[in-house]
């Protein structure tokens, strides 16, 4: 059983590698992390254990990350506040704007480094409990 006090993170890429590289970085620096494979599993996922914050892909199947932020923002449960950091490969000033017009609250380009990735983590929700 997971530690109740440790930060929990949610990866939504549809990439498993990605998913993996992001999990394996976090794991280690001692956050707990769950996966999503779109927007739409990352929904659900919400409903059922609510996460400290969200690292999220734009470019996804079903449901894209621009899309899943602003659903999300705009349900009335506490989930609509969770932070979220939007990690692309797309780094244009508009894929920038577009994302924190949906809620985003950081935009990071692909690649990102395991220390990128765990330092902005940790400037969002704290060191690892």
């Amino acid at each position: 059983m997971a530690d109740a006090a440790k930060t929990r993170i949610l990866v939504i890429d549809d990439a498993s590698l990605v998913r993996m590289y992001y999990r394996d970085a976090l794991e280690r620096a001692g956050y707990e992390v769950d996966e999503a494979l779109n927007g739409l599993e990352a929904l659900e996922r919400l409903l059922v254990s609510p996460a400290d914050l969200l690292i999220v892909d734009v470019n996804m199947p079903q449901m894209d990350g621009i899309s899943f932020l602003k659903v999300l923002r705009r349900q009335a449960l506490p989930t609509a506040g969770i932070p979220a950091v939007v990690v692309s490969t797309e780094a244009k000033a508009q894929d920038m704007a577009a994302a924190r017009a949906a809620g985003a609250n950081f935009y990071l380009v692909k690649p990102l480094t395991p220390e990128a990735l765990v330092e902005h983590v940790a400037l969002m929700c704290g060191p690892p409990a």
